[in-house]
């Protein structure tokens, strides 16, 4: 069972007062703590378990400039077999659509019976890179799946629908599934698992080499502007026993043309 797991090394943006760029297309990133993108995370350990059950090779890519090579090690030092990184100073440039044109065109060439990528990714919240390359590798696939078992050629899935229910299918392989959280638990990235990593191979691809054209990776969206949310008043406290609560309730109901 040959998987690829793509990988994206994002800032970590929790409890943290962004500041946007001054050209107003993005957030300051320079004071910004980065770490694996929570979703790939889960990608990486389950690609890991079907390794462990079928055997297999399981590898890791990104797109990215050295520093991206952290998210590539911690997929090593999991269990990952192998690593890739798509030389690319300022991914920035690049919408999903030029993503997923690069990643597919990488993951073409690698042996494989499944391709993880993440649900979504915690910078853009896009959630397309992976139909977006099942599209351009002419795959099966499966989107926001929390459950896989391997059966005769076919991968099971469960995929997480609204309001709590789920979807079972049934894919032929090679077949491209995007990973939601909670379909495992990741492991603990060991001292020992760390220093295995640092034997296993991590190799560098240009992107010039891939043949792509500007015109291929053009953007097809643009971002016109990041800004933050204008403050509000923020919550009103209603305070009493229950049915002056209830009473003054229904009055700013009304007032705001919700009740007549």
């Amino acid at each position: 069972m040959d998987i690829v797991v793509c990988v994206k090394r994002v800032p970590l943006t929790e409890e943290v007062d962004l500041v946007i760029d001054e050209q107003k297309k993005g957030i300051k990133q320079d004071q910004l703590a980065f770490v694996l993108n929570d979703w790939d995370n889960y990608a990486i350990e389950e690609a890991i378990i079907l390794k462990e059950k079928y055997g297999g090779e399981v590898v890791a890519v990104t797109v990215g400039s050295e520093d991206d090579e952290e998210v590539l090690r911690r997929s090593l030092a999991m269990g990952a077999d192998r690593a890739i990184r798509i030389e690319a100073d300022d991914i920035s440039r690049f919408d999903s659509f030029g993503i997923s044109k690069i990643l597919a065109r990488i993951v073409k060439d690698i042996p494989h019976d499944l391709v993880f990528t993440g649900v979504l990714a915690d910078d853009d919240n896009g959630g397309v890179v992976g139909m977006m390359m099942a599209e351009e590798l002419k795959l099966n696939h499966a989107c926001m799946v929390t459950a896989i078992e391997i059966e005769d050629g076919k991968v099971r899935t469960i995929s997480e629908l609204e309001g709590g229910l789920g979807e079972a299918s049934l894919v032929e392989l090679p077949a491209l599934i995007t990973i939601q959280t909670g379909i495992n638990e990741p492991r603990y990235v060991s001292i020992l698992g760390i220093r295995k990593a640092a034997k296993k191979e991590l190799k560098i691809i240009n992107l010039a080499d891939l043949g792509l054209s500007d015109e291929e990776l053009s953007p097809k969206t643009i971002v016109e502007e990041v800004y933050l949310p204008p403050e509000t008043e923020g919550a009103q406290m209603l305070t009493g026993d229950p049915d002056t609560i209830a009473s003054d309730f229904i009055e700013i109901l009304t007032k705001k043309g919700v009740m007549e």
